[in-house]
């Protein structure tokens, strides 16, 4: 009796893995007719579809505790704290996607402006931001208004202007961080 209980576990595990591969394999990619026998061939092919790994990047990658240099490559970041350089920052927050500045007047005393600046993607598209601007009118430094405007002329002017300086340092970058990948000589056998 014992025997035949092992018998059929085993028929029903198996018939159960093969039921699982729905008539597929079940490791994904593991069909050997589309990986070349040459490991040259298939490392340059990897490399080429963006699957490839190189030592160096992970080395540079591994120093330190985090990435901090994403920032800095980001376009709309740089973008939207280049453009709004001249006013001084209450709070930049590129984890969370937030840039804040400070209230800030040019020549009266008695308005000030204040813009915030979220992001919502890392795309430059017209979506990939959103900017509020405060306005803040005081008759004295005790009785002050504030209020939000979201879809004026200098919002719409300072989102294209972010796009535009974003769209110049993407293209910048491109230029600067190409690598051009040289590969194996195919012909060449040891």
């Amino acid at each position: 009796m014992n025997f035949f209980i092992k018998i059929l576990m085993v028929v029903s595990i198996s018939a159960f893995l093969n039921g699982c591969a729905d008539g597929k394999r079940l490791i994904p990619g593991a069909d050997a007719r589309k990986y070349p026998p040459n490991p040259e061939l298939r490392v340059k092919k990897n490399i080429e579809e963006g699957r490839g790994f190189r030592l160096n990047d992970a080395i540079k990658k591994g120093r330190g505790g985090g990435n901090f240099e994403f920032a800095s490559s980001n376009e709309l970041w740089r973008a939207s704290l280049d453009i709004i350089d001249f006013m001084p920052l209450a709070s930049a927050n590129y984890s969370g996607g937030i840039v804040i500045t400070d209230w800030y007047s040019e020549n009266n005393p008695n308005e000030f402006i204040k813009i915030s600046i979220r992001f919502l993607t890392n795309e430059i598209r017209s979506d990939a931001v959103d900017i509020k601007l405060f306005y803040k009118k005081c008759t004295n430094e005790i009785q002050c208004t504030i209020s939000e405007k979201s879809d004026g002329e200098i919002v719409r002017e300072l989102k294209k202007k972010i796009l535009k300086t974003a769209a110049v340092y993407k293209e910048q970058n491109k230029d600067k961080n190409f690598k051009e990948y040289k590969g194996f000589d195919l012909n060449k056998r040891d």
